[in-house]
């Protein structure tokens, strides 16, 4: 083998040897089965090697020279070889000898491949050389090109043989230009062998070994949510990702090339800022903070950013990469949690509020970047304002499905009726489209000349005659022993007090509460107040009348004395709800806002058709309680006291509104009853819960909600009565519009067609459950629950019963 061979590298790491002359070993070839026919070309091994890297290896051992394969054994030690930079690849070298026959060379770099702890095969013909390669895909290939007869390379000519015996070594470059760029001299010493393929492995191999990292490195980046921005030393862009360009709107071709410098700044940033972070990353120190940089559309978007010097040879700066993402406040997202559900309804609130539709245009994709873009550019948030910018980070990296599915949330987002839930047809409930109608509303459209002025009541009969608690009569006063139990009776203390329940009970129950020792005014003045308040409540109304006040103010002071409501109130609380509860239907005209704003009455022109009645009630209790010394309970605490006091009382009537009712159940839930319930052994952590300012005000305005419409929780006599009571006073309002040609509110409290059972079940199924059921959970009223199931069961058995009276028919 005299001659000068040269075997040669490819950037797939195949080895070209060749020599003129023949060897003549003595040991036997060991020869790889055949396949389909094929010329070995050193470009195309070269090409294909250039795909993968298998992941998977199998070790064989070489235990006979008749076997088709020759492997290496497992490396001495059982060390496992690891790319010692990247750490990216486990895979052991694999080796192909492409030997037309087998002599001392081969043999020399099968015992290196032995040494170097690689996987080596050896075949005898180009066919089974191509075979062998596209089942094992080998990092390095040695082929012998000294034997021409046996390997025959076509019309390539850097595989001919050329070796003038006394002539220089033949230059490289015509394989250089074939594709190649390593050559080994023959030599059949095991150790030239070893270091060549050492050599090559730490150099053409192991690079091999980066880039098919990088390739998943990239894919990766490709796919992650967060934004990446590689620039180089001069801040010239050289990759984004496709989360950069959806958040900021450019194409990656727009970018780079381009410095950081020729992109729009936002003006939302400090001075100074961009200053401070190049001096930070220039010495080498990673960055980050707040920064608002600009879209494409124009828009600033607060992002956190992270900058990272990436140091290369010698400790220079080579590489800066930004990771990005839109800056959010955790603390204040929002999270929506459904109310619970009982069997016995046949829908849910939720299920009610929600309405599902198809995907709209393709346009959805586009507008979702454009519709609430200036919001990220304010400096001064609302809450919503930052619910639609979690939402709108939310959608930047989400499917396509999920990001319509966030569109459709935008948009109820962007609606004024939030917590009002959707109602179906009127054909399949319109007992519960005339309650939400009639409740819910302030009026369907205004008729010009049909002004509606009610009467104000001031009389009562006659006002009695002040009374100490002490001067009861004994039958009133026996009732009253029984006020702090739920099934007390109002209709009883109603006939008894000849309608004037409300001072009675109001006496009985403000001094178990220490109200005038609280309000510094005499039992005198609380009486004179009370007979005031109770005048004003018109005795004609069927149902909005003074025994109602009383009922609501046993309700609250029955809520009041639970033990969790009463440790997350004060005095003052508990004060102003009894007050609340005392005034919040004062001079009731018996008639609903929504017939106020048609009838163009005075009190809806005063309140702007807003909150019109429960506006008046708030105000008038005020007006009635400054008017005469002799009955104002105020008169004796500070200013600020009263004005804590007055708000809250304003505050609890307001609640009483229905336009609002379901804000202040789902507001109640998501508050208190599910952080509650998520630290649920934590006894100082509930506490913190409720004792929180915003929490109490919360607290209260579900108290008086409940006992507001407490009716369908009484006992089933009381329940009755009272739905009867409200029927007739819809009934009368429903024949007054119908008299003066107003619009009809709620057509199915027709007296000649209306199925009292029907509206019950509605009222109870739309308002009741769901509010009772989240005000049990916290305040724990098994009692009142288990009234509210047999009563609707009584409606129920009655509706099934075709049945539209209050009672069942006797029978015949």
């Amino acid at each position: 083998m005299g001659c000068a061979p040269s075997i040669h590298v490819s950037q797939s790491g195949v080895i070209y040897c060749r020599d003129s002359d023949e060897s003549n070993s003595p040991h036997q070839t060991t020869t790889i089965s055949q396949g389909t026919a094929a010329t070995l070309h050193g470009l195309f091994i070269k090409t294909d090697a250039a795909e993968t890297i298998p992941s998977v290896i199998t070790y064989q051992s070489r235990h006979s020279r008749n076997n088709s394969y020759r492997d290496r054994k497992e490396n001495s030690g059982g060390h496992i070889r690891i790319e010692a930079e990247t750490q990216t690849s486990h895979t052991s070298v694999k080796v192909l000898l492409v030997f037309a026959k087998e002599d001392s060379q081969s043999d020399a770099f099968w015992w290196a491949c032995d040494r170097a702890g690689f996987r080596c095969n050896i075949a005898r013909t180009p066919e089974s050389a191509v075979e062998c390669f596209l089942d094992k895909h080998h990092e390095i290939i040695v082929i012998d090109g000294r034997h021409s007869r046996y390997f025959d390379y076509g019309n390539h000519s850097f595989l001919s043989l050329y070796r003038p015996p006394d002539q220089e070594e033949p230059s490289v470059l015509p394989l250089l230009c074939a594709g190649f760029s390593r050559r080994f001299v023959e030599n059949s010493s095991v150790s030239a062998c070893y270091n060549e393929l050492i050599q090559i492995e730490h150099g053409e191999v192991r690079c091999q070994f980066k880039l098919r990292a990088c390739n998943s490195i990239f894919t990766a980046l490709e796919h992650c949510q967060e934004a990446v921005e590689i620039t180089s030393e001069d801040h010239i862009i050289q990759y984004v990702n496709p989360a950069f360009e959806r958040m900021m709107g450019y194409h990656k071709g727009e970018l780079i090339g381009k410095e950081l410098t020729e992109l729009p700044k936002s003006d939302k940033n400090r001075a100074d800022l961009l200053d401070t972070i190049n001096t930070c990353i220039k010495k080498g120190k990673e960055w980050q903070g707040i920064y608002f940089a600009r879209k494409k559309s124009g828009d600033s978007i607060q992002q956190h950013v992270k900058i990272t010097p990436v140091i290369g040879q010698g400790g220079k700066i080579r590489h800066f990469v930004a990771i990005k993402k839109p800056h959010i406040d955790n603390n204040n997202q929002v999270k929506c949690h459904s109310l619970r559900h009982r069997d016995r309804r046949k829908d849910s609130v939720d299920a009610r509020s929600l309405s599902s539709r198809g995907s709209d245009a393709p346009s959805l994709q586009n507008r979702r970047y454009s519709s609430v873009a200036r919001i990220h550019s304010m400096t001064i948030e609302a809450p919503i304002t930052k619910v639609i910018n979690i939402i709108n980070a939310a959608q930047e990296s989400s499917p396509v499905t999920v990001a319509e599915a966030l569109d459709r949330v935008l948009e109820i987002l962007r609606t004024t009726e939030l917590y009002s839930p959707q109602l179906a047809s009127k054909e399949d409930d319109p007992h519960t489209n005339d309650l939400v109608g009639g409740l819910m509303s302030d009026g369907l459209r205004r008729l010009s000349g049909n002004e509606y002025v009610f009467c104000k009541n001031m009389s009562q009969s006659q006002l009695a005659i002040p009374v100490t608690l002490n001067d009861v009569p004994p039958s009133i006063a026996e009732m009253l022993n029984d006020e702090e139990c739920w099934e007390f009776n109002i209709l009883d203390l109603e006939a008894a007090t000849h309608k004037r329940p409300l001072t009675y009970l109001g006496l009985k129950i403000f001094t178990s509460f220490g109200v005038c020792e609280f309000l510094n005014c005499s039992e005198a003045t609380l009486r004179s107040w009370l007979q005031l308040i109770e005048a004003s409540y018109h005795s004609s109304n069927s149902y909005h009348n003074s025994t109602h006040a009383a009922d609501v103010l046993h309700a609250t002071a029955y809520f009041l004395r639970k033990e969790r409501v009463k440790s997350s109130l004060d005095q003052l609380d508990e004060v102003a709800a009894l007050i609340a509860a005392t005034v919040h239907d004062v001079d009731h005209p018996g008639r609903t806002n929504s017939f106020l704003c048609n009838a163009g009455s005075e009190l809806a022109i005063l309140y702007n058709d807003t909150a019109v009645l429960e506006s008046h009630h708030a105000a008038l209790a005020f007006q009635l309680t400054v008017r005469d010394s002799k009955s104002n309970i105020f008169k004796n605490i500070d200013r600020n006291q009263f004005r804590t006091l007055r708000q809250a009382i304003i505050d609890m009537v307001l609640a009483t509104e229905m336009t609002r009712h379901f804000e202040h159940v789902s507001k109640f839930v998501n508050s208190i009853n599910k952080p509650m319930a998520s630290v649920n052994s934590d006894c100082e952590g509930q506490a913190n819960i409720r004792n929180s300012p915003e929490n109490r005000l919360l607290i209260k305005r579900m108290l008086i909600k409940c006992a507001d419409v407490a009716n369908p929780c009484r006992p089933l006599e009381l329940c009755i009565e009272w739905a009867g009571r409200i029927s007739e006073e819809y009934f009368a309002q429903t024949d007054e519009e119908k008299r003066q040609g107003l619009p009809v509110v709620m057509p199915v409290f027709d007296r000649n067609t209306c199925s009292v059972p029907k509206s019950q079940i509605s009222f109870i199924d739309y308002f009741i459950t769901d509010m009772f059921d989240a005000w049990d959970a916290f305040a724990s009223l098994p009692g009142l629950m288990e009234h509210l199931s047999e009563n609707y069961k009584y409606w129920k058995n009655l509706d099934e019963m075709k049945c539209k009276s209050l009672r069942p028919p006797p029978p015949s």
